[in-house]
Order: C-alpha cells, then sequence, then structure tokens
C-alpha cells in the first residue's frame, strides 16, 4: 500500500507551522518596509534621527526576510520583502560607485582636509603629519579647544598654514579654519544650536576665488537637541544663490540618509566621497573605542563647478571621528 497524504492528525500540526513561519516572516520584513518609507519619504522625526544613519546596515538586513520569504515560496511577503530590499539598496548602493560626472579634470588642484578633534584631544602631531603628507591647503577643524590651538601650533601647523580664523572654546563648540592662502572675510559664527563655525575666502593662484567653512551642526544626541540639528542644516550657506564658489567641510552630524543634509546638497553641492565611490567609508562611531557601528557623517560639500579627484579617510589618535580629505580641481581663471 503506498501512502500519498499525510496522516490526518499531522495536518493541523503543519498548518500551523506555517502559518507561524509566514507571520514570523512579515514580523520581520515590517523594520525594513517602515525604515524604507522613512528613509524615502524623508520623515525622520525625534529618535529616528539617530536611527536613520545606520540605514546601510538596515539596507543589508533587508535582504535576509526577502531571501527567506521568496525560499519559503511565501510570495506575498516576498514581494514586499524584496521591493523592501531593493528600496534600500537604491538609496545606499549608488554611494560605492563613482559618479560619470566628477565635475572639471583640469585646472588648479586644492587638497582640503576636515578633522574633529574630540573636546580638543586628538592628537595633533598626526594631524600635522596628515596635512604635510597630503599637501593639504585648507584644514577645518571642529571642537577645537584652547589647549587644541596650543597643541596644533606646537605641532607646526602654523608653517605649513599660515592663515587662520579660530574660534576655540572648551567642549564641543569650537572650530578652526587654516589655510595655506590668506583669508578674506574672516568670520566666525555660532550656530543656532550652540556651535562655532569659522569661514573665508580663499583665492589660489590661478582660479577664482572660493569661500569654504568649517561646518559643525548641533549632534541630534537627546530630544531636546533635535530641532537645533534641523535648523543648523538647514541655515547652511546654499552654493546656487550667485557668489563666490563654495566649500563646506566639517562633522555635519548626518549622513546620506538624512532629508535635510540631502536637501543642503541640492542646492549646488556634490559630495565629494560619494562622487568618487567612497560614500561609505565611515568617520564617525568606534574610533575612540564606543562600540558603535561606523556612519559617515564627515563629508566635504563642494559646488558643482569644482571637481574631484578623489577621497581617503584616516585615523587620528585620540579621536572619536576620522579625518576626511579630498583633492579637488578648481576650474582655472578665465
Amino acid at each position: 500500500m503506498t501512502i500519498t497524504d499525510a496522516p490526518a492528525e499531522t495536518r493541523p500540526a503543519r498548518r500551523r507551522r506555517r502559518i507561524a513561519g509566514t507571520v514570523l516572516l512579515w514580523l520581520l520584513l515590517l523594520p525594513g518596509l517602515c525604515w524604507a518609507v522613512v528613509r524615502v519619504g524623508g520623515w525622520e522625526r525625534g529618535p529616528l534621527i539617530q536611527l536613520l544613519a545606520f540605514t546601510p546596515y538596515a539596507a543589508v538586513w533587508a535582504w535576509i526576510p526577502a531571501l527567506s520569504a521568496l525560499f519559503r515560496r511565501r510570495w506575498a511577503a516576498g514581494a514586499v520583502a524584496a521591493v523592501t530590499a531593493a528600496v534600500l539598496a537604491a538609496c545606499v548602493l549608488p554611494r560605492a560607485l563613482p559618479d560619470l560626472d566628477r565635475g572639471p579634470e583640469r585646472g588648479v588642484a586644492l587638497h582640503v582636509m576636515t578633522s574633529n578633534m574630540l573636546y580638543g584631544g586628538a592628537d595633533a602631531g598626526e594631524i600635522v603629519r596628515l596635512v604635510r603628507q597630503h599637501d593639504v591647503a585648507v584644514l577645518a577643524v571642529q571642537e577645537l579647544a584652547p589647549q587644541a590651538e596650543a597643541t596644533l601650533a606646537a605641532a607646526g601647523l602654523g608653517d605649513l598654514l599660515p592663515y587662520h580664523e579660530l574660534a576655540p572654546e572648551a567642549g564641543a563648540s569650537g572650530t578652526g579654519l587654516y589655510s595655506r592662502y590668506p583669508l578674506t572675510g574672516p568670520a566666525a559664527k555660532r550656530n543656532a544650536g550652540g556651535f562655532q563655525q569659522t569661514s573665508g575666502t580663499i583665492q589660489p593662484p590661478g582660479t577664482a576665488a572660493v569661500f569654504v567653512e568649517s561646518v559643525h551642526p548641533l549632534a541630534p544626541s537627546a530630544p531636546d537637541t533635535f530641532a537645533g540639528w534641523r535648523t543648523d542644516l538647514h541655515d547652511q550657506p546654499r552654493s546656487d544663490r550667485g557668489g563666490p564658489r563654495r566649500i563646506l567641510l566639517g562633522d555635519f552630524n548626518a549622513t546620506l540618509d538624512h532629508g535635510p543634509l540631502r536637501e543642503l546638497i541640492s542646492h549646488g553641492y556634490r559630495d565629494a566621497a560619494d562622487t568618487v565611490g567612497k560614500g561609505l567609508i565611515g568617520t564617525w562611531g568606534p574610533y575612540d573605542g564606543d562600540p558603535i557601528p561606523p556612519v559617515t557623517i564627515d563629508h566635504v560639500l563642494v559646488d558643482e563647478e569644482i571637481g574631484v579627484r578623489d577621497v581617503s579617510v584616516h585615523d587620528v589618535r585620540d579621536s572619536d571621528h576620522r579625518a576626511v580629505i579630498a583633492a579637488l580641481v578648481l576650474p582655472a581663471a578665465p
């Protein structure tokens, strides 16, 4: 005798297992679905601001329920999960691919660097070594405390970058801008969130004037900082309103998954790391020992008329941030 059907008493158990598996798959895919909706809509609010910084990790996770559902032939769940995973991949993967348009390829070379000094305690010698080794002409530092100004000077930064506009303060609010070229109209301003930003205009030989600013919006670290973070990003200078070309570089406390930063970039900028396919390299997180997955919150934004040749990221001892160096091309003066 050949038995072709399962005994009747096993069918309910099998049905329960199938229902439980389907429910589990939906529970696994719903967080990714909600994440994708918030990311695409730019609807991050409250604690979602912090969470959205980890979107690249969510994009990887999203494929787990998608592949599981398709393997188990749960077609409805599989379709939703696959679309979710594809949407998150479309948000994240372009940062790992170089753009076809990197701006001008010929002109005047300019290397710029940004480094957050973690309350002024970062190793000044390493920062100066990076400036010298990579021929950096403009350096932006954040969290510049008074003692850090002294240690950078003692390490010989003034010999390499003799012009500066500094606003050192204890804690995280200080900032500084150092340059090989004279700074026209140097200025320091305090953001609505309380952090300082320094700026000035440089004009390397053979090119037009370029406005540069050391950027440091308030960090979205607690509920009472969320509004200030959004305001500070909104108040950053645009580069599509006439005037000189602009370079904004610093600790933006935002990734390319945050709507306010994407909105700022849409006003005449390109993100240097994203442009050359290095936009997923982490710049903040575990570098001072904290158990935080790395995220990319330090950026160099350049006017769309400025070319980007390369970007490199470097550890700096005693800082929770890594330094970012961008090799740029300024259009030659007419």
